[in-house]
């Protein structure tokens, strides 16, 4: 197994995870992890498959630094939405549909 194949073996198991993660939990929080824990398992896959016989393509690389802060712009938003949330309501736990 090369080095690629197992960045890009991690990078599925981190994003099945993260979508696990979304789907599953109920705490606006670690939902905001999940997402970030989904999305660093993109950026691995994708740098990982990005070589061509041993050497990197600066492409996909570029891709995936502005990734990362496109994704840190928007966990700041996610988080500002959350404390605000907070704030209004005083949990940190979306309303479901049945509720209402």
């Amino acid at each position: 197994m090369t080095g690629g194949l197992l960045f890009a073996s991690v990078g599925v198991i981190l994003f099945a995870m993260g979508v696990a993660g979304v789907l599953l939990l109920g705490h606006l929080l670690r939902r905001i992890l999940a997402f970030n824990i989904m999305g660093s398992g993109t950026f691995l896959v994708l740098v990982a498959l990005a070589q061509r016989n041993g050497i990197a393509d600066p492409v996909p690389q570029a891709m995936v630094l502005t990734g990362i802060v496109v994704a840190v712009a928007a966990t700041a938003l996610a988080l500002a939405l959350a404390r605000r949330l907070y704030v209004l309501t005083g949990k940190l736990e979306l309303s479901q549909d049945d509720e209402e």
